[in-house]
């Protein structure tokens, strides 16, 4: 009996293992590495041009003179814009967008630019050293 189950056992092994291991054809696959190259170069594109809004921001006139109001590097805080993640850096970006609106249509006095850039810095240097 124990020899019968032996051989029985052996030959479904046998005959399955070929379905393991098969891999998969490159249209078995859920996603395509096409696809994945393109969100790969989106997410790079949304990022950079993240940075982008914020560089534009903190290299404005009203943000320069609020960096030597409150002796903040701006090129320090710029760098550590980089370290945040993509979500940080897409809060960041859309804050920034909405600073320059009110800048632009005249909203905001030098003293509330200087207090929002202290605030954006602080932020920034924040999420960079909770992120380590």
């Amino acid at each position: 009996m124990l020899r019968q189950f032996m051989i029985v056992f052996t030959l479904l092994a046998a005959g399955a293992l070929p379905l393991f291991s098969q891999t998969p054809s490159d249209g078995d696959h859920i996603v395509s590495t096409g696809d994945l190259q393109k969100a790969a170069r989106a997410s790079a594109q949304n990022r950079q041009d993240n940075l982008a809004k914020i560089d534009q921001l903190f290299s404005s006139e009203p943000a320069r003179k609020a960096f030597e109001t409150v002796k903040l590097d701006a090129v320090k805080v710029s760098q550590a814009v980089s370290f945040l993640s993509d979500d940080e850096l897409a809060r960041l970006a859309a804050q920034t967008v909405k600073v320059q609106r009110d800048v632009a249509a005249g909203a905001l006095t030098n003293q509330q630019i200087t207090y929002i850039l202290i605030a954006l810095a602080t932020a920034v240097i924040i999420l960079v050293i909770v992120a380590r």
